[in-house]
């Protein structure tokens, strides 16, 4: 009995606005599990990385071609005015005539291209390199004299050599209608040494030709793939049989799938003392 009317004055007194209801406390959050410091996961392995490349070499240098021993051959080029032919003629008579008697010079033959009158190979023969470079001088001599009448200035190939014959070069070349042929074979640096060996091989098959003077081949100095052929006819009908020869064809057979440039064939006639 007591009991309910404590509950009933209680309730009277919340009516009356005594007495607040108590607010029901919220329960109280557990506290909060002391945080572990959580261990850095290791560090992930790299990956098995390949070795670091190499230092990359140079590029491996050519092998410079060996200079040349014994005689030395040199042909240079040039082109003229028409108007100045004549006179160009007479200066390289001159010229000739100087150098035939320098030391070592076995040759020096000046020639006009049958056809391009105005176009001119000087063609040379040295007993060594020393005796060459010693000619040096007069040939720019003969250069700066040439220029007010160049086309085109002088351009030199120097040689060693491969296959010359026993016909002495400056006995060659001088009979009335006889043809200087200079051939330039150009290949490509793989096939230079079976360029070399076709190329000589034609030279001692020509020396048999009938009507030949003159057939050598040479190497040109620092570029073991460059070649001329320098040839002498007694006319155009020896030079023609020689040109359809089985030996001739075969060289050109065999030579053309090497070739870096097309086959430079020129057909040439002495300038002589009486021009």
């Amino acid at each position: 009995m007591r009991w309910f009317l404590l509950g009933l004055f209680g309730a009277v007194l919340m009516q009356a606005g005594f007495a607040q209801p108590v607010q029901a406390q919220p329960a109280q959050s557990q506290p909060a599990q002391e945080q572990q410091t959580p261990t850095p996961p290791a560090p992930a392995q790299p990956a098995a990385q390949a070795p670091p490349p190499a230092p990359a070499q140079p590029p491996a240098q050519a092998q410079a071609a060996p200079a040349i021993v014994g005689p030395v051959y040199a042909v240079t080029y040039f082109e003229t005015a028409p108007a100045a032919v004549r006179k160009t003629n007479a200066m390289l008579r001159q010229f000739s005539a100087a150098t035939r008697k320098e030391n070592g010079n076995t040759e020096l033959t000046v020639l006009h291209e049958i056809g391009r009158p105005g176009r001119f190979a000087i063609v040379e023969a040295w007993r060594d390199k020393a005796a060459f470079d010693a000619h040096g001088a007069a040939m720019k001599a003969l250069g700066d004299k040439l220029q007010p009448a160049f086309a085109s200035p002088f351009e030199q190939r120097v040689f060693g050599s491969l296959s010359i014959g026993a016909t002495p070069a400056a006995s060659t070349g001088e009979a009335a209608g006889a043809v200087y042929v200079v051939t330039h074979v150009d290949v490509f640096p793989p096939g230079k040494d079976e360029a070399a060996a076709l190329v000589k091989t034609l030279a001692e098959d020509s020396h048999k030709d009938a009507g030949v003077q003159r057939f050598d081949a040479v190497i040109m100095e620092g570029r073991p793939n460059h070649f001329h052929l320098i040839e002498v006819w007694s006319d155009r009908n020896a030079r023609a049989a020689h040109v359809l020869a089985d030996h001739t064809k075969q060289f050109r057979a065999k030579v053309t799938p090497l070739e870096g440039a097309l086959y430079d064939e020129r057909l040439y006639e002495v300038v002589k003392k009486t021009d």
